[in-house]
Order: structure tokens, then sequence, then C-alpha cells
């Protein structure tokens, strides 16, 4: 037989314990009723925090925006960020493929290069403000080429980045019998 509902008069200062006591919850919030009996109570440690993804994030992070502020540099306006962007998403899909089916690397190298290096290199906030800089220099059909072209050419580049790492790795090991 089920247990009779009984009211709970709730303020601000009701805590989770008073709230719950009696209606198979424990004061951890782990509700008693939904474990088998061999789980409840068990707890699982807490995760660490991930500070050494953290550091090589950022530390690659710091590179690819330095790469990124020289390509501005040497050639401003938007068509720099296009092409930014374009190679970037060229090196993450060629990344991609080899992390994940040549090669098994350190467990820092897919953060740090993919997240950290390309990340900080490819920047589509500063496309949406080369944008923005187009519409407000009435130039709005061309923001919107920019806007439209930008996002294909950078798919596109994605694809092209794994066809070309699956072909050069295929030749490589034909090279190699």
């Amino acid at each position: 037989m089920a247990p009779a509902a009984t009211s709970v008069d709730i303020s601000a200062s009701t805590t989770l314990a008073e709230v719950t006591r009696g209606r198979g919850v424990s004061e951890g919030g782990i509700m008693r009723s939904a474990f088998p009996a061999e789980l409840r109570g068990v707890r699982t440690p807490r995760a660490r925090a991930p500070w050494d993804v953290l550091a090589v994030v950022a530390v690659g992070g710091a590179i690819g925006s330095l790469l990124r502020y020289g390509a501005a540099l040497a050639w401003p306006g938007p068509w720099s960020t296009l092409l930014v962007n374009v190679v970037g998403c060229l090196a993450v899909g060629a990344l991609m493929h080899v992390i994940t089916e040549l090669v098994t690397t350190h467990r820092l190298v897919r953060p740090f290069v993919g997240v950290g290096v390309l990340g900080g290199f490819t920047t589509f906030s500063t496309y949406v403000a080369d944008a923005v800089h187009l519409v407000f220099d009435h130039r709005p059909a061309l923001a919107l080429a920019y806007l439209v072209g930008t996002v294909v050419a950078c798919l596109a580049a994605v694809v092209a980045g794994m066809v070309a790492a699956r072909v050069a790795s295929r030749a490589f090991r034909r090279g190699e019998r």
C-alpha cells in the first residue's frame, strides 16, 4: 500500500530534507526507490577539474590568435577573415580525420590543436563584425554574400580537409608497402 500523501508547509527557510522526508528521497537528493538496494547511497567520485586541458586550450588559443592577428595585419579587411576561417576549417577537417582514424595521440593533442590553436585561429565573431561593417558601408548585398559564402566555404573546407587527409593517408600507406 502506498504511503498517504502529507502536506508540508514550505517557506523560504524550508530545507530539501524537510520537503522530501518520507517521500523516498534521501537527504543527499538520491531517490531511494529509484535505485536497486545495492546501489542506494553509492556516490560516484567527483570529476577533478581539468586544469591540464584548460591550460593547453589557453596556450593553443594564444598561439592561434597571434597567427590570426598576423594574417589580419598582412591582409586587412574581411577577406583575410574569410581566408583564415577557410584555412582553419580545412585544418580542422584534416585534424579530425588524423586523430580519429589514423593515430593514437596524447589526450591533450585534440584540445590543444583543435580547440586551442585552430579555435583561436578561426574567428566567427570577426566574421560577423566584418559583415556588419559591410552593411554600414552601404554594401548589404556583399554582406549577405559574405555571410552565406563564408559558411558554405568553411563547411566545404572541413569536408575537403577530411577527404585530403584520407587520400594522403592512403597514398602514404601504399608507399610503405
